[in-house]
């Protein structure tokens, strides 16, 4: 859970590795900090007050403290790890698997995980007033597609006007019946979440809703998190969890365990664990399948079965996440 030791909540998305290094007491020289990077430092306040000062091992510094292992050249890394862009019919929509389409509502996030899947993905030629009127049409012509997602970037940080005015533009194709959003900032950003607009829209929309948040180790949880997604519970959605297995983050089946707990405690269930997207940048977050398969097992003898996330990859060209 959170740590005692805080940092000021100002927000520092703008503020230069130096300057957070600076601001969390930690060397960057000691850290093997990357100081500059195509793939830019961004943090929010929310945060940013969940991360221990002085402590450069910190489990949510690492998931986005820039470092030079992000330079290395991987064998099987690529920018593409998941084949977006090959089933991408239409930019800002991406269709992969039977009766569900995703579509990119927005190109930025509240916070840049340095394991990004999309660190690279090319938004600025994907996204615009265009692109999603395209789409919508393209999925009211397909009667198959019964579920469209929002993802991105994240689609809640989108305005809560203009991530309000798509959903409604989604319901209103007739053999649309669910809603799912995915979304990394009821998490990391609470304070920035949507809570008015899009839960007004919730408790009187004919949809089914589930929302999918990206919450990798219990110290992301607090009181405010807490309050967040109870509201979000009580408009109707269906609130699930993925994580991603990062070595030194959340590579033990304890902190793993207690995610689950405490997840559960705020009215979330655990939903994917996953295998890590090999893009490139990120290899030094590898946890070795059979490490990873160790620890759902310990898992799965310490946990109740609704509270055991399912371990997968996801594989370009299958038709559904690959169970491990």
């Amino acid at each position: 859970m959170p740590q005692t030791n805080k940092p000021e909540t100002k927000s520092i998305k703008h503020f230069s590795v130096k300057e957070l290094c600076q601001t969390l007491q930690i060397s960057p020289l000691e850290s093997g900090v990357l100081t500059q990077s195509e793939f830019p430092l961004k943090i929010p306040a929310d945060f940013l007050a969940q991360i221990e000062i002085g402590n450069p091992l910190d489990p949510l510094l690492k998931q986005v403290l820039p470092v030079l292992a992000e330079t290395d050249q991987v064998t099987g890394y690529t920018l593409d790890p998941v084949g977006d862009l090959n089933n991408n019919p239409t930019p800002s929509l991406i269709h992969k698997y039977h009766g569900r389409v995703l579509l990119i509502a927005s190109p930025k996030c509240d916070i840049h995980c340095r394991y990004c899947f999309r660190r690279h993905f090319p938004y600025e030629q994907q996204i615009n007033q265009r692109h999603w009127h395209k789409a919508l049409e393209l999925i009211a012509l397909d009667e198959s597609i019964h579920e469209v997602i929002l993802s991105g970037g994240d689609p809640m940080s989108l305005s809560e006007k203009a991530l309000v005015n798509l959903i409604e533009k989604i319901e209103h194709i007739p053999h649309i019946r669910t809603l799912r959003i995915h979304s990394r900032t009821p998490v990391v950003a609470p304070s920035k979440a949507p809570n008015k607009l899009l839960l007004e829209w919730a408790k009187k929309s004919r949809l089914n809703k589930v929302l999918v948040v990206h919450c990798n180790h219990a110290n992301e949880l607090s009181e405010q998190t807490a309050q967040l997604l109870q509201q979000y519970r009580t408009a109707g959605f269906q609130l699930l969890n993925q994580t991603v297995l990062l070595k030194d983050v959340n590579d033990n089946a304890d902190v793993l365990i207690d995610l689950s707990h405490v997840l559960f405690n705020q009215g979330v269930l655990p939903y994917y664990l996953h295998q890590l997207d090999k893009v490139q940048g990120a290899s030094h977050f590898e946890v070795p399948d059979l490490e990873a398969l160790e620890l759902h097992e310990e898992m799965r003898q310490k946990l109740p079965g609704y509270l055991l996330p399912r371990l997968v990859r996801e594989i370009e060209g299958q038709p559904y996440k690959t169970p491990l």
